[in-house]
């Protein structure tokens, strides 16, 4: 089974709108996990426009499943990272004040960079992952990093597949295959959604996670946030 890492940046959002505790974030994180989710992934941004740097550091006591912290690795989040220890950090290229990620690492061009950074953290015992395209060249330039997983992005798969072109999943699976040969884990994250996650998850050869945020608790305002989890837990079977 596929993992299920639930990012509540969008439940930070919420309650920052207002200034008070109200979605009370650690209550949300608790839980998610109670659902069923397999972790809680935050990705807290220099401006702590959602996610607050000492929400990372309250979460850390909270979080007994898998807790994964995504960002671009300046020096301030690798402070943050090494501090909250957690089971994984997602290192992913965002420029200050990005709306949301849009692209993965060039591997090649960042290489030395990102290989001095994944050591640091795994002489601290956290798992290393990189946020890539699905492009053969940048997995393995993930490889040469000392990585040891890969975050395939999957923003081109979903607006694809919505558009009715299921193709657009065969650079993914091109992308997966190469990383199972390399022994890199593979996850997978960005706009996957109850539409289109279950077929990713059946094509995909070697998935281990997915991180789903926005769609996810976009679809809980109607469905519910226990229904909801429980139903990509079951998609992801």
């Amino acid at each position: 089974m596929t993992k299920l890492s639930v990012n509540i940046n969008k439940i930070a959002t919420l309650r920052n709108a207002r200034g008070g505790n109200v979605p009370d974030l650690l209550q949300v994180a608790k839980d998610i996990q109670r659902f069923g989710a397999q972790g809680i992934t935050i990705h807290p941004r220099p401006d702590e426009r959602h996610i607050r740097y000492q929400d990372a550091r309250d979460l850390k006591s909270v979080v007994y499943t898998e807790f994964n912290i995504e960002g671009n690795p300046q020096h301030n989040f690798i402070d943050l990272v090494l501090e909250c220890s957690p089971t994984q950090v997602t290192l992913v290229p965002d420029a200050i004040g990005a709306i949301t990620s849009s692209a993965g690492w060039d591997t090649i061009q960042f290489q030395a960079y990102l290989t001095e950074v994944i050591a640091e953290f795994k002489r601290n015992g956290i798992r290393a992952s990189i946020f890539v395209d699905p492009v053969l060249e940048m997995i393995e330039g993930a490889k040469k990093t000392g990585a040891d997983r890969i975050e395939l992005y999957t923003e081109s798969y979903a607006h694809q597949y919505g558009l009715g072109n299921k193709a657009g999943i065969e650079p993914y699976i091109k992308a997966a295959v190469l990383a199972n040969e390399l022994e890199l884990g593979i996850n997978a994250g960005h706009d996957l959604s109850l539409e289109n996650v279950q077929f990713f998850k059946q094509n995909i050869p070697g998935l281990l996670e997915v991180s789903i945020g926005h769609a996810l608790i976009s679809e809980a305002l109607y469905l519910g946030l226990e229904n909801v989890v429980n139903m990509y837990l079951h998609k992801l079977k």
